[in-house]
């Protein structure tokens, strides 16, 4: 877990009115929405940072912080207890940010969606031989008649004659 942390790269800091805006803004998955709420009501939050790569979550009571990111909601203490619905979340042991503790969000583990056109499953015909086009005919020219400015035919004569 490489995350940059302090203020956005630009030094400017704003808060959120909400979590939906939040996570809008920084565009994580929705399939992460619900789950990041739960976390979030469950261990209390008064503000909403954005830093930037993450959204800051600032505890009612004592704590770290938590690091909100698309992927990852990180700051947790080895002997928080934290659930989702009724699911124990596993804890693995942040890199960036020892000694503290970080849950990867279920998109991370939801199989990607590719959206593939169905084969039939009739066996496959030998395709016909390939036979070639027909020459186009070629355009002559066989010049205009002066009377009446009609092109001639191929014997020389035109509408008038």
């Amino acid at each position: 877990m490489n995350e940059v942390q302090g203020p956005t790269p630009a030094g400017t800091s704003r808060p959120y009115r909400s979590l939906p805006e939040a996570l809008r803004a920084h565009r994580i998955d929705p399939v992460n929405h619900a789950f990041i709420g739960e976390i979030v009501d469950q261990i209390g939050v008064t503000s909403l940072i954005d830093r930037g790569r993450y959204i800051e979550a600032i505890r009612r009571g004592e704590g770290a912080a938590l690091h909100i990111g698309r992927t990852y909601t990180n700051g947790f203490t080895e002997d928080e207890v934290v659930t989702v619905g009724s699911t124990r979340l596993r804890l693995q042991p942040s890199e960036g940010r020892a000694p503290y503790f970080y849950v990867t969000h279920p998109s991370e583990f939801a199989p990607p969606t590719a959206v593939r056109a169905k084969r039939s499953s009739a066996p496959r015909t030998p395709a016909a031989p390939r036979t070639p086009a027909a020459p186009k005919p070629v355009e002559r020219d066989y010049g205009v008649c002066d009377v009446c400015f009609m092109v001639k035919t191929p014997a020389g004569g035109c509408g008038c004659d």
